[in-house]
């Protein structure tokens, strides 16, 4: 039986190119003025002088300037983040959400982003004045231990803030969905659907939480879009996830990178020590070098992390094409979510290597090109 490709609309990558270049320059652009805010604090006697005015006990200190660089940053950007996840996604024809609720999920975002990071920023000045010497290990690996609490709690306590999730009601389709679990080792708690549409007109499916949490997750968008074979496929690409140990392996290399970052802020704050007469690194007055560093560390590695997370995903399209023997509904599923989702399908090779972090539309077609070639 042939292989019948299917291609991305023409007219679809157009808008696709124009979009994600827009999200780019965007992204870019609110990463110069947060860095700008950073060092004009670092470089000048304002933050110096905000520490001492914040001449109280930690962790209160580094906790209230956290909260006042948090919401100064939020106001500076918020012309930008405003255009990017509201204006451009309504103009291309991603979003359907009314500016209430848009405005009500930015909220929920800018509030947990302020506690997680309240946490964060209290963990580490706590190890920084008691633990000076090797703060930045044990702050590493407290915050490390903290994302994999996060990666549990997502489908019953994350996910929930901002989608109505219920059990998936097509029972053929959950049981094709179960038994593809069960084909794959895969122990879950539920399949449950995702009201992704009363938001936007994309699709996407995950395999979320740890343990008892751990559930596969479809939106409505994919359900009523898409056949059963192409719902299997998709999601027999989440399970190779799982088969793979990609979990654990992301959640090892995310500490180590997190505990390299600390690491290489550790260096940074000895030299404002040194250089910005700072009253020691546990100073309240280093935060915003402290961010720095730590925002200039991922940006440099950003580059190896989607490299690493693109072999992952081709790992798990070959799993995904063992598991259903379907390279045919492979193909058409990830065209249609190519052009649903308006992602550019083969994007310049240097933005792949440095932005992308799944291969291009390209590279996964001719996998199942030679699957079905090798299996024929």
């Amino acid at each position: 039986m042939q292989l019948v490709e299917s291609h991305p609309d023409i007219r679809r990558q157009e808008l696709a190119r124009e979009y994600v270049r827009l999200v780019r320059w965007l992204s870019l652009a609110k990463l110069a003025m947060v860095g700008t805010v950073l060092l004009v604090l670092v470089f000048s006697d304002i933050s110096t002088k905000l520490g001492y005015l914040l001449d109280i006990r930690q962790p209160w200190a580094s906790a209230l300037y956290f909260l006042m660089l948090a919401v100064g940053l939020g106001a500076v950007t918020m012309p930008l983040t405003y255009y990017q996840s509201f204006v451009l996604p309504q103009r291309y024809g991603l979003s359907n959400q009314k500016f209430g609720s848009w405005l009500a999920d930015a909220a929920k975002v800018a509030a947990l982003a302020v506690l997680l990071g309240e946490v964060a920023v209290v963990v580490v000045y706590w190890f920084l004045a008691n633990l000076p010497g090797i703060w930045w290990f044990w702050a590493g690996i407290l915050l490390a231990l903290i994302s994999v609490l996060l990666t549990h709690l997502a489908p019953i306590l994350l996910l929930p803030l901002f989608f109505k999730l219920e059990p998936l009601a097509d029972i053929e389709l959950k049981k094709k969905l179960m038994n593809l679990a069960k084909k794959a080792r895969t122990r879950l708690a539920d399949v449950v659907i995702m009201d992704l549409s009363s938001k936007s007109t994309e699709a996407n499916a995950m395999l979320a939480g740890l343990g008892n949490t751990r559930r596969i997750i479809i939106s409505d968008t994919l359900v009523q879009q898409y056949s059963p074979d192409e719902v299997e496929v998709i999601m027999a690409h989440e399970l190779g996830h799982h088969l793979h140990r990609d979990i654990p392996k992301l959640i090892a290399v995310q500490s180590a990178i997190i505990v390299l970052a600390f690491y290489t802020a550790d260096w940074a704050l000895r030299a404002g020590v040194s250089w910005l007469d700072y009253r020691g690194i546990a100073d309240v007055a280093a935060l915003p070098l402290l961010l720095l560093a730590l925002a200039a560390f991922g940006f440099v590695v950003m580059p190896l992390i989607n490299g690493y997370s693109r072999g992952l995903e081709i790992a798990a399209d070959e799993t995904a094409l063992a598991l259903t023997g379907n390279p045919q509904a492979f193909v058409t599923a990830i065209t249609k979510l190519i052009d649903q989702n308006l992602t550019v399908a083969n994007p310049g090779r240097w933005l792949e290597l440095i932005f992308y972090d799944h291969p291009s539309y390209a590279r996964r077609v001719d996998l199942a090109r030679r699957y079905h070639q090798e299996t024929a």
